[in-house]
Parts: C-alpha cells; structure tokens; sequence
C-alpha cells in the first residue's frame, strides 16, 4: 500500500517530506551501529598506502590536477565539433569589443584588454572543470583593477609642467599608463597566487561566505559605479579621478559640475551607439529561436563606429575621443615591481574572492542544467593559474562573464574547446587586425558596457522579491549596495561580509558555539576563553552583568579562625558594584532586566561553615536572595550578623555561584558544535566536563553535537560521561540539539525552520 501511495504520489509530481525523531547520542546507538576504530590498519601500514605509487594513483592524480586530460581524448568531433565552433565564433566577437571596453573600464590601454581575453582563456581550458562558463575580462573585476590602479597611479603623480604639455589634459599618459599596467599585473599575479593557494588546501567551501543577495547586491553596486565611472566618455568631459571611500559621491559630483562643458559630438555618437546596440539586441533576444548565432551587433557597432570616424575626422573635428594607438603582436612574460605586491595584497584577495564567487556561481548552474560536475576546488586552482599566467603577460584579473557565457551556452557550445576558438580569434586581431581600431570613439566602448550591464542592473528588482520573502535577505543585500556605493570595491566587500554575519536570525534561550579546529591539550585553555569571552558579550547585550564568587585570603581579627566583624564595601564594576564580604567577592549588577536591585540581594550565610548558599535556591518571581544582613549605604559597612563565636573556615574552597554567570538572562541552552574536532585529548575532555558543570549551577544546559565517531569513544575513555551528564547530552546534528532545546527548555522552532537543517540560526 506504502509502494502504491509513493507511486501515485511520483506521478502527481508530489515531493517527499522526511520526517524522523531527534537524534541524541543514546537513541543514536539503538536505531544504528556505530563503526569502532579498533580495526583500524597501522600507522606504517596507513604510511605505506600513502606514500606508495603506482600507475592508478599518478593517472588519478594528473587527471585530477590536469582535467583536460580526461575528456579531451574522448572529444567527439562529429557530435561537438561543429557546436563547439559556432560557439566559440559567437564568445570570439563579442571578446573584441568587451576586452577593450572592460581595459578602459580598468583605467587601463584597450590592447589589455585583449590580452587578457587571450592567455587566461588557454590556461583554463587546460585546468578548468566548467564545459560553458566564458573567461575572461568581467566588469566587476575591472572596477576592482579599476579602484587599485586610480589609487596607487593617480593623474596627479604624472602632471606635466606648462612648458611640456603634450595634450589637453596636461598628463603624461605614457608613464602613467606603464605605471598602471604594473599596479594591474602586481595585483593580478597576486590574486592568483591567493586562488592557487586556496585551492591546494581544499578552501573551496570560502564561497558559501558570500550568500546569494550579498554577491547580487554587491555586483549591482559594481555595476553602478561602473556606469558613472564611464559616464565622463560619453559625455567627452575631463573629469578628475578619485579612489577611495566616497570615490563613487566624488565622480558623481564633479561629472554633474561638468555637465555644461559636455562634447555635443561625443553625446552624438553615444546616445547613437546606444540605440543601434539596444535594438541588436532586442533583435538577437526575439529571433532568438531562429538565428543559428547571433547577431554581432556590438562588433558591427565597433567597425562602423571606426570607419565612420576616420572618415569625418571625429576627432580632430570634433574633439572626440578615440582609441589611439594599439601595438600589434604579443608582449613577452615579465614580472612587476615586487614593491608593489604588499601595497596590493589587500586588493588582491577582495579580488580572489569575488573573481571565485562568480565563477563558480555560474559553473554549478550550467553544471547542473546538463548533468557534469564542476569540482570548487579546482575552479580556484584552475581560476587562479589562469591570473597568475595572465598577469605575467601584463593581462589584468579576470573572471568569466555572464553575457558571454550564456552565449557560449545558447549557441550549443559543448566543451572548453569553444574557449580556445574564441581565443584564436582575439589572437588574430591582436597580431593583424588590432591597427584598425586606432580611429574608434572611446565612448563607443562605454556604450557597450552600458548595454552588458543591463542584466546587472535588472537586479534591482531583487528589493521586491525580497521583501516578499525574507526582510533579513532584503537587509543584507541594501546594506551591501549602500557599503559598497560609499566604500568602494575593495572595503564594501569586507563590511558586507561582516554585517551579513550579523544577521543571523536568532531562535530565543538557545546559543550556539562553532569550534573551528579540532580540540586538544594545546587549545582547550583558549577553548574555554573564548567561551567565556562570548558569554561575557551575550552578558551585556542581556542587560545584566555576570557574576563572579571568588575567595579570598582576607581574615580580620586575630582568632585563628578568623573572626568575621564586618567588611568593607570596596571597588566598583562597569556593570554594578563590587563587594567584599569576609573572604568572598561578590559583583552586584544594577539591575536585572527590568527589575532593580535592593541591598537584600545575597543569600544567608550557614551559620555552621560560613559559606553562602547555592544559588540555585534564587527565588524565580522576585529574582532576589535572602538578606546577608543590614547593609548601610551610607558608610559601606555590613552589620556583625554573624556572631563572634561564628567564625569561618582558614581553608573554605571556592564558591561557585555562576562562574559564568547567565542566569539571569534569556539564556537557557547552549549547544557546543563540535563537528569539525576529529580528535581529542583528556585535557580537553577535562575542559568540556567542567564547562557542562559550570554551566548546570547556574541553570544552563549544556549539549555537545555533530561529535564523530572517534570523538565519542575518546569522550567514553575519558570517563566525560556520569549520571548527570549522559550520552542524551549528545546529539548527531546541531539541528536535532537545537529542536531539543526548543521542546524541554523554550518555545520550540517556527515550523518553517524544522523541516530543514537550521535554516534560521541561532546566536552565535
């Protein structure tokens, strides 16, 4: 009947919902078995199987590091050669135009641009894993170019004096552009060593830091600082460069200062290119379905724009703009000043990132609408071998655009091969046909950009989406854009990432805390402080104060057993005031939430022992402890409540009354995530065990989760567990911890998060 009902339920196209109960250690071991480690083969053994080689491991090995190795001698000719063609044809033409577009976007010469659509592309289709995505020059990573070579090069470094101007803007281009190619390949070299390095050690997962509305709402800021950057060509104005914070306010500014001396000529030829490249477009978007490629409507732009412009003396007639010079045939490898890699390194890894988290984003896309795998730690390797040999050859960051893949894609493009066909092309318009460019109106080349860009500023309609869906996506993708906007590329990225962090949607009473690394002897101490760091911050943001019972070697009189007459009130805390009382300390908070604080806040002391009482015995509906004594305000003093045959204890231990304090807050459980310790030790079992006891004085519960296998059976041998502290402490996922919690402890999850692995997460 079961089989019946899933059957019928596959035909409706019905999907499953997977339901189980919650998972702590002891139900763990009833519904599974666990493998035990005492089979294990011998260290030399597990030595020997390493370092052992054989022809299977090195054909492995190189196809792994080498993929083109794996499919390039399976190629199929009659099934993908002629795809492959018109494909590469299609990216080939559109390289041209966007290269050089993407080069003066970078503040750099237009031949670079070429360049870098060029040898990254040949390095990628070596170690690549992505059949579709195109490489090459991206606006994004241009901007990025952009922001450190404006910064480090700026045009006030190259003035002319007035006896030597050369031209009207009274800059020697020359050095200024020699000093940017270095800037750009410094950064380049070093974005692609930080790609390389990241991916040898497996950090591909550092992209699941970027969440979808970051990466749109910072690649949106992009492309709008973009646009402004390239409206001072299109108007044919001179308008000063800025860097920095507030770069993009700065140029936005001075170009609308700068609107009354714009070229009449220069506003001609864009508002013209602009219409023919929107309407190719259009055209290319409605045939779509009947055109075997599409219409090269941006190197059609390009070559009528050029002839057009030779033919009118545009530029000497006019005043408008135009490429200039552009060397023909290929540079030979050289390295930058190596001065500039650590004024750059900052840049370099802002670069890294982005430049991975785009290409890795559309890698799976495609990878999972035509069913290959895209390996991310290769992407890095194969991303960053791609920089650093680009950058050698004076090529600037690359990544791979959207516009061109989905070109790439569209007209049937099969492999990387189509990479390498594109790049063919490139190659011969450096070597031969690069000199017929030299008459093209620069603004002609914004206006290509301007209209690529479209699809990026399409993402502003992400704000109604998300305020459908979820109000903390819509807040982490608007605080992106406005940090961006405000603190350029490169410190945008990295406030972004943090406030996204700090967004996590909290789940009331429950807090979670990550180790990062494993958990031994060497770090457990630092373990433990880190802990009581966070606590001592979930202190303040629960408006309490944490206390703090510590004895201490203070005895008045001179009886031997110390004779307690009073004491003084002594010190102060920023969160209350601190007492001593005998040999105990005590920090007083001002209040607790909303409910202030009276003087009859300690608990009676046993007139037996001296010690104070437990703190568990706190009264829940006034919060406050049984009178010490008479406290005079005035004077500080407390009253001889004690008797002077009461007399306390030379030796009394150490009073636990919430070390750790959070009683007195919302607080009720606190999950450690111990999924990423694979081994430990009993310093640390010894650090964990006391933390749980610490904790159950002042009425938290402790749990621990995701402990593999071989961290159970050390906690087992370290003696961790005892009656109060069971293997119901233990959880295999810090899912199942958290809907414990939430169903002994406080108000259980929202439904909507108990279906899935911690969708909302809790403070952390």
């Amino acid at each position: 009947m079961m089989m019946e009902e899933r059957a019928q339920a596959r035909q409706k196209g019905l999907g499953y919902r997977v339901e189980r109960t919650v998972l702590d250690e002891e139900s763990l071991e009833e519904v599974a078995q666990r493998q035990t480690h005492e089979d294990k083969p011998a260290l030399a053994q597990r030595l020997r199987g390493k370092l052992s080689c054989s022809a299977v491991k090195l054909r492995h090995c190189l196809f792994t590091c080498i993929p083109v190795l794996s499919w390039l001698p399976c190629y199929s000719f009659r099934e993908c050669a002629l795809a492959d063609l018109f494909a590469g044809i299609s990216v080939g033409i559109m390289h041209l135009p966007q290269g050089m577009a993407y080069a003066l976007l970078s503040s750099l010469p237009p031949v670079f641009g070429l360049y870098s659509s060029f040898y990254p592309v040949l390095v990628y289709f070596i170690f690549g894993t992505s059949r579709h995505i195109s490489i090459g020059t991206f606006a994004v990573m241009s901007m990025m170019v952009s922001s450190v070579t404006e910064r480090l090069a700026p045009d006030s470094m190259f003035l002319l004096s007035p006896g030597n101007l050369t031209n009207a803007t009274g800059i020697d281009t020359e050095a200024r552009d020699a000093m940017r190619v270095q800037v750009a390949t410094a950064t380049t070299i070093l974005a692609g060593l930080f790609q390389v390095a990241l991916g040898l050690v497996q950090f591909g997962f550092v992209v699941t830091y970027l969440s979808d509305p970051l990466v749109r709402g910072y690649t949106t800021a992009a492309a709008t600082i973009a646009m402004v950057s390239q409206l001072k060509y299109m108007l044919g104005v001179h308008s000063d460069r800025f860097s920095g914070p507030l770069s993009f306010v700065y140029t936005l500014i001075d170009v609308c200062f700068l609107l009354p001396e714009t070229n009449l000529g220069t506003l001609v030829v864009s508002i013209v290119s602009l219409v023919v490249l929107a309407a190719g477009k259009e055209l290319n978007t409605a045939w779509s379905h009947k055109l075997p490629m599409p219409i090269p409507i941006e190197l059609i732009t390009i070559v009528l724009a050029t002839v057009i412009s030779g033919q009118a003396t545009l530029s000497p007639s006019y005043g408008v703009d135009v490429v200039g010079e552009i060397p023909s045939g290929l540079k030979p490898p050289s390295l930058p000043d190596c001065n500039l890699f650590g004024q750059v390194i900052g840049d370099a890894f802002a670069q890294a990132i982005v430049g991975y988290a785009v290409c890795i984003s559309l890698g799976k896309t495609f990878a999972m609408k035509y069913g290959y795998k895209v390996d991310n730690n290769q992407e890095l390797v194969a991303l960053g071998l791609s920089n650093a040999c680009g950058g050698l050859f004076q090529c600037f960051t690359v990544s791979c655009s959207m516009s061109r893949s989905l070109i790439q894609e569209s007209t049937g493009g099969k492999t990387q091969v189509a990479g390498v066909i594109s790049s063919i092309i490139v190659l011969v318009t450096v070597l031969k046909l690069g000199v017929l460019f030299q008459e093209l109106p620069k603004t002609v080349l914004s206006a290509i950009m301007f209209i690529n860009l479209k699809g990026m500023f399409k993402q502003y309609s992400d704000i109604v989406t998300l305020w459908r869906t979820s109000k903390i996506d819509l807040l982490v993708w608007v605080m992106t854009l406005v940090f961006t906007l405000l603190l350029n590329l490169d410190l945008g990225l990295a406030a972004s990432i943090a406030f996204a962090m700090l967004t996590a949607r909290e789940i009331p009473g429950i807090t979670i805390f990550r180790s990062s690394t494993t958990l031994y002897f060497a770090n457990a101490d630092l373990f433990l402080e880190a802990l009581k760091k966070k606590e001592a911050e979930w202190c303040e943001e629960g408006g309490g104060a944490m206390f703090s019972v510590e004895l201490e070697a203070q005895r008045q009189g001179h009886s031997d057993e110390g004779t307690a007459t009073g004491a003084q009130l002594r010190g102060h805390n920023d969160k209350g005031t601190t007492h001593s009382y005998n040999r105990t300390v005590f920090v007083i908070p001002e209040s607790l939430g909303n409910r202030p604080l009276s003087w009859e806040y300690l608990k009676t002391g046993d007139p037996e022992t001296g010690t104070l009482g437990s703190v568990s015995e706190l009264d829940p509906e006034t919060r406050t402890l049984g009178s010490v004594s008479e406290l005079d305000p005035e004077t500080g003093t407390l009253g001889s409540t004690l008797d002077g045959d009461d007399t306390l204890s030379r030796d009394l231990e150490r009073v636990s009354v919430g070390s750790l304090g959070k009683w007195s807050w919302d607080i009720h459980s606190i999950i450690l995530d111990l999924s990423t310790v694979n081994f430990t030790d009993t310093m640390a079992i010894k650090t964990l065990r006391n933390i749980c006891h610490d904790f159950r004085e002042i009425e938290v519960d402790v749990y621990l989760a995701g402990c593999q296998p071989c961290v159970v059976e050390e906690l087992e041998r370290g003696l961790f567990f005892s009656k109060m502290l069971t293997k119901a402490h233990l959880f295999a996922s810090v899912h199942d911890a958290v809907l414990h919690c939430g169903d002994h402890r406080g108000s259980p999850c929202p439904p909507h998060h108990c279906d899935r692995d911690i969708g909302c997460s809790t403070k952390l």
